[in-house]
């Protein structure tokens, strides 16, 4: 009875709520961490280290405590890796005779790699290049790959399993990890054709092909590469080679296979299967890397829970505090602002802050409020956190994250990604219901977005979580302003403070979260992992 009190004065306050007011609040946090003075936020930049003073700042501000032996600052060491174009090559090999290729023209180079410092090897064109167990679906079967490349397009392809499967198995680190164990010494990968390329990035940002999963490993040109300092954490051991074939690339590697590279190119597109067979060429490559060494911290603080028995169990709410930094100009402009992606979801981890401070909640579970460092370079940030929590990681129960969520229209619906994977599911639907907001799923499951973001590395540590968008019908006015945001200032600097928003309707989701948080935080049990989930496998 109590908790059904509880939730109905909750809901009472949500009805109540200003969310015209909330909205400029919500609205000012972004036009800090937006504004050009901050110059994109760059992991390790002077920019971000002014978003981290406010972060902290802010969250002292609305009364959460230090979170960490080092207050309200976790810190994350990183390594910079540069390919050093003037000392590396890259040439196919025939017959004894080395055709050069251009470095960045012809196939860029992933500086995240165990680059071997010279090496020759034979191609094999593998398909997708991925496995899966499940479906009892394995590309690599019968294909000798010791010592040698795998070529592969960077995509799921057309095995019949469950979406989250296919996004599982076709990440970076997983299609890694069974080109390793078939003997594979490196990889040159396609970019999915099915996909467009997003929005250009600056020089250095290498942010991922949508769908292709992260971590794996292939920037693009000679751009530099960020990676946690922790070997344990870099998740690219023994791959040698790391390439990124580019259009112009692709006939010179195909050219002795007996297929072509438009062959490859419009069977993907048609999400064929693929074949798979020996390029009868070799790559030979000298690389060296220029290296450098920084720090960019995660920041956290904690609403302590008021629970005995529950209080030492943690909610997680999470955004990434990165963006892209100053980098390739478009229209004259260099500065890639980032205000959606993902100054808007910091925002609102400080104004869902704010707004329980006000209440003077009083959560049984505490809520550990996190903004982390190097989302586009990898989740890295999260990944060291999830790795290196600073609360004990069994106790954390869930993982709230937003990222890019686009308050771009009036909210009906929200999108939530995992939905049908855990308990969350039900507590979303509900606090989404007392503001008369429905809730859907992923509207476009092939871009993988559930392990695109930074609750994948609490899922993998077995954490039940859930990530937002706006929702929308297919065919609405809705789908056409989210795309035509999505194609014209996604990883662009348009994405900064002179763009429509609707401020009243991220104030609405906002008290939806925080509904959400409350009921998470005081359920009598802790989410759970549905038994039909994939991520069940995840569960400690």
């Amino acid at each position: 009875m109590r908790r059904a009190i509880l939730f109905l004065l909750a809901a009472a306050s949500l009805l109540a709520a200003d969310f015209a007011a909330e909205g400029g609040l919500w609205w000012a946090h972004i036009q800090v961490l937006a504004g050009d003075q901050l110059q994109g936020r760059d992991t390790g930049s002077e920019g971000y280290r002014q978003a981290v003073e406010y972060v902290a700042t802010q969250f002292e501000r609305f009364g959460l405590k230090p979170a960490g032996a080092s207050g309200y600052l976790q810190p994350v060491k990183f390594e910079k890796r540069e390919v050093a174009i003037e000392s590396s090559s890259l040439a196919l090999v025939h017959g004894g005779q080395a055709e050069p290729l251009e470095i960045g023209a012809d196939a860029g180079i992933g500086a995240r790699a165990h680059l071997a410092p010279a090496l020759e090897a034979p191609l094999v064109f593998v398909g997708y290049g991925i496995a899966i167990p499940e479906a009892h679906y394995d590309e690599l079967a019968g294909l000798n790959l010791h010592g040698k490349i795998a070529v592969y397009v960077n995509a799921a392809g057309p095995v019949e399993a469950a979406t989250n499967l296919k996004s599982h198995y076709s990440s970076g680190v997983e299609r890694w990890a069974v080109l390793r164990r078939a003997g594979a010494v490196g990889f040159a990968s396609i970019q999915n054709p099915r996909v467009a390329a997003p929005g250009a990035a600056p020089d250095g940002a290498q942010p991922q092909p949508a769908g292709a999963g992260r971590g794996n490993g292939a920037g693009r040109g000679a751009a530099p590469a960020v990676v946690l300092a922790d070997p344990s954490l870099q998740e690219t051991e023994g791959q040698s080679v790391a390439l990124t074939i580019t259009r112009r690339g692709g006939d010179k590697f195909f050219a002795r296979s007996g297929h072509t590279y438009d062959e490859i190119l419009k069977l993907a597109r048609d999400n064929q299967p693929l074949p798979k067979f020996e390029m009868n060429v070799g790559l030979r490559m000298k690389t060296t890397l220029k290296r450098d060494s920084f720090e960019a911290p995660n920041v956290a603080g904690l609403l302590p829970g008021s629970d005995p028995r529950l209080k030492d169990e943690y909610v997680i709410f999470s955004a990434h505090l990165y963006h892209l930094g100053v980098g390739r100009p478009v229209n004259g402009d260099a500065i890639y602002n980032g205000a959606m992606d993902n100054a808007s979801g910091v925002a609102s981890v400080l104004e869902v802050a704010r707004l329980l401070q006000a209440a003077g909640a009083k959560p049984k579970r505490s809520i550990l409020f996190l903004t982390v460092t190097a989302e586009e370079k990898g989740e890295l940030g999260s990944r060291y956190f999830a790795a290196h929590p600073t609360v004990p990681s069994r106790q954390i129960v869930a993982d709230i994250n937003l990222d890019m969520f686009l308050p771009l229209f009036p909210l009906k619906v929200i999108e939530v990604q995992g939905l049908a994977e855990s308990s969350l599911g039900d507590q979303i639907r509900a606090a989404a219901a007392d503001l008369g907001v429905g809730v859907q799923t992923d509207r476009e499951p092939e871009q993988n977005r559930f392990i695109r973001s930074d609750q994948y590395s609490f899922i993998r540590q077995g954490v039940p979580s859930l990530a937002f968008k706006f929702g929308y019908e297919f065919g609405s006015p809705e789908e056409k302003i989210r795309q035509t945001w999505v194609r014209e200032r996604y990883h662009r600097p348009s994405d900064d403070l002179n763009q429509p928003v609707d401020k009243e309707s991220a104030a609405r989701f906002d008290r939806i979260i925080m509904s959400l948080l409350e009921r998470v935080a005081d359920g009598p049990d802790r989410p759970r992992w549905n038994p039909d989930s994939f991520f069940q496998r995840f569960a400690r």
